[in-house]
């Protein structure tokens, strides 16, 4: 695929995976803002779209294995196997990490609430309502939309996917806001363990969040609708 600065986010991380490395790295947003070009995603973040295409190309260039699961394209591969993924990689973590992050946001809110309660307020209450949506929204992927994928019914399930992608929608504005609360998850310098290890956890639970939304928005939800 040739990619220019007019060409969509979302296309460029579904032909070149390992775009998303970059996307995240620079926090250009490749999930709910896909549809946006490369050029209007940049100026956004105060970035050069070229660049930015040249971090991409580097990143293909050095890739050692392209038997890696992160390289892999999955524009061809069955829509079973495509949810199978999806699920190994992102529902099954989730579910584990959810209630790990929600302990350690409640400790440290315990802890250090007094020195900014407003953020760690904020911090907490957007956590929680981000799990629990996370939480209701993988349910009615795995027993109503996933289903009806895998039996050949995805030409049928425009409804449904309207309301998986408007969860994404909040769930992507979500984890804009919890990253403004935490200033960009900077640790202060006198941070205990469990603050950084807070803060490093939802920087990570963005990251895969937005390759899990990446992965549904633009690759299974059209393909699906096609089928």
């Amino acid at each position: 695929m040739s990619i220019q600065a007019g060409t969509r986010v979302g296309q460029i991380a579904t032909a070149l995976p390992l775009a998303t490395r970059v996307f995240a790295r620079h926090g250009i947003d490749f999930c709910c803002g896909g549809g946006k070009t490369l050029e209007e995603a940049c100026k956004i973040r105060g970035l050069e779209a070229e660049e930015i295409l040249g971090e991409i190309e580097q990143e293909h260039l050095a890739l050692d294995d392209p038997s890696k699961d992160e390289s892999r394209s999955w524009e061809q591969a069955p829509l079973a196997e495509l949810i199978d993924h999806i699920l190994s990689n992102y529902h099954e973590p989730l579910a584990e990490e959810l209630p790990r992050l929600e302990g350690m946001a409640r400790k440290v809110a315990g802890v250090h609430g007094d020195r900014d309660p407003e953020m760690f307020k904020g911090l907490l209450t957007t956590f929680l309502d981000l799990k629990a949506e996370l939480e209701e929204h993988m349910m009615k992927e795995e027993q109503v939309l996933f289903p009806l994928i895998r039996h050949g019914k995805g030409s049928m399930t425009a409804v449904p996917i309207d309301m998986m992608e408007a969860d994404h929608e909040s769930a992507g504005a979500s984890l804009a806001r919890l990253r403004e609360l935490a200033d960009d998850y900077r640790v202060p310098e006198d941070a205990c363990n469990t603050w950084r290890a807070l803060w490093h956890g939802l920087a990570e639970l963005e990251g895969s969040l937005h390759r899990h939304i990446h992965l549904e928005n633009n690759i299974l939800f059209p393909r699906a609708l096609a089928s």
